[in-house]
């Protein structure tokens, strides 16, 4: 499992920097572009499951909800059903860079960069992947103490980022624009908490 997960982690590396090669242009940086990965590991509850595309919509402990999608390897997942407890583990990447949108952004500013499931060109067409989204964002609000931005995306949809970086929060402002690049790969695991 644990090879699946490096293997999962460098296709998805492979990627993120194909296809933002693909689709950047020269543009003005304002500051070094940031990228993180991160293994989410969550106990969470079933609010909604689609059996046939393997969607499951999770409520985690604090009342935020996400959708993953059940890798083949998550077995028996007809066995699971809205209301149980479980414990899921997926990982994700997130890259903002900070400088201003080139022209096809700006006409597109939430484009779909790769389906999931599909694997990119020259690798392994057995891996599975979950989207991989890039979108045009604006920082609404700074949360210096709790180390929390507040992004407002091109539907009117409101996220907040958490930051470990002290002096990148002290350098961003209110209304400034981000390139946001998001993937989320297929929930790894799904188990039943007793």
């Amino acid at each position: 499992m644990r090879t699946s997960r490096i293997v999962l982690a460098f296709v998805l590396v492979g990627l993120i920097a194909t296809s933002t090669a693909i689709f950047a242009e020269k543009s003005s940086e304002r500051r070094p572009p940031r990228e993180k990965w991160e293994l989410i590991s969550i106990d969470a509850t079933i609010e909604a499951i689609d059996h046939e595309s393997r969607e499951v919509t999770l409520r985690g402990q604090m009342g935020n909800l996400m959708t993953v999608e059940a890798d083949d390897r998550v077995e028996r997942l007809n066995e699971f059903k809205v209301g149980d407890i479980i414990h899921a583990e997926y990982w994700t990447f997130l890259k903002a860079e900070f400088r201003n949108p080139t022209p096809a952004e700006k006409d597109e500013p939430f484009a779909i960069l790769v389906e999931g499931g599909k694997a990119p060109e020259g690798w392994d067409p057995s891996v599975e992947i979950g989207a991989v989204v890039q979108a045009v964002v604006t920082v609404e609000i700074i949360d210096r103490p709790d180390m929390l931005v507040t992004v407002k995306g091109p539907g009117g949809n409101y996220v907040s980022i958490p930051v470990e970086d002290k002096a990148l929060l002290e350098k961003l402002k209110i209304g400034e624009v981000v390139i946001l690049t998001y993937a989320e790969a297929l929930a790894l695991s799904l188990e039943k908490v007793k």
